[in-house]
């Protein structure tokens, strides 16, 4: 069975892999159903979606009219003023059919002006913060990708209490020295105070060389079943953090493979080994790849 863990402060117990819905952003209904029961079947018990993530919610809403109790089900809006905000949580209710979230996260929180709007007046937070009040969430968090997240979240920690962040990890990243420093420092403060950590971009490979259209993933991702294994236990070998999966569902069993198994974590070697191999490069540069 996948581990779990406490979800931060949450008090649910999830499962160490989070299945990350936008890979049922594209898909009929009839594959997203079974792609949730194949989650389903191997235990796991957390799902992670968002309004932007192309028709996932909508496909996610008979499959929640059975099984909602059974998952933890977080969403996320892009949306930085208040009134659409609370506009974009509305919609994703209707579209998975739910009366309640567990957590609503502020989508991709990075640059700087968005940044005041989400936190100012009549922002994103203090309209989200009404609606946990009113119980339409439970918790709430903050997601982003790039090399600046990690500090920009630390940032937005020392304004409002978010139950959780969510952030990008593997090997190559971590293998920049500014970002590691910040990636660290940031889960420190998240020990600390009990915030849940998720992360994204565990079997990262590259960019596509021809763009990201007509592929599941915006990345290419690592295919070979070792290799993936590996960069899941490199993730998943520090007990602090979650794990979200790939857009890319045909790669849902090899993850799921990997966290089932022994979890510790890959030599130095093999990791550049593997980066070698298969030609393994960071997805982010802090400037001209920062957005996706």
């Amino acid at each position: 069975m996948i581990p779990r863990a406490l979800f931060g402060r949450t008090g649910h117990d999830s499962t160490r892999v989070i299945f990350g819905a936008a890979a049922l952003g594209g898909m009929s209904q009839e594959r997203a159903d079974a792609t949730l029961d194949l989650v389903a079947g191997r235990g796991v018990n957390h799902i992670d979606t968002a309004a932007s993530y192309g028709g996932s919610e909508d496909r996610l809403r008979p499959w929640l009219a059975d099984h909602r109790s059974e998952v933890f089900l977080a969403t996320k809006t892009g949306e930085r003023t208040g009134g659409a905000a609370r506009a974009e949580l509305e919609r994703s209710l209707e579209r998975m059919g739910v009366d309640q979230v567990d957590l609503i996260q502020l989508h991709n929180l990075v640059e700087p002006d968005e940044w005041a709007t989400a936190f100012g007046p009549d922002g994103a937070v203090d309209a989200l913060s009404r609606a946990r009040d009113e119980g339409l969430v439970r918790f709430m968090g903050v997601t982003g990708h790039g090399l600046r997240i990690a500090a920009m979240h630390r940032r937005s920690l020392e304004r409002f209490d978010f139950d959780s962040v969510l952030l990008p990890c593997n090997h190559a990243l971590l293998g920049l020295p500014e970002y590691a420093s910040e990636y660290e420092a940031l889960l420190a403060t998240c020990v600390e105070r009990s915030i849940a950590v998720q992360t994204i971009k565990s079997i990262a490979r590259r960019r596509w060389s021809d763009g990201p259209n007509g592929h599941f993933s915006w990345y290419e991702p690592l295919t070979d079943p070792d290799a993936v294994a590996r960069a899941v236990r490199f993730v998943l070998s520090d007990p602090r953090v979650f794990l979200n999966t790939s857009s890319d569902a045909r790669l849902l069993p090899l993850v799921f493979d990997a966290a089932e198994a022994d979890l510790s974590r890959p030599t130095a070697d093999e990791m550049v080994a593997d980066a070698e191999r298969f030609g393994v490069t960071p997805l982010f540069d802090g400037a001209a790849l920062e957005r996706i």
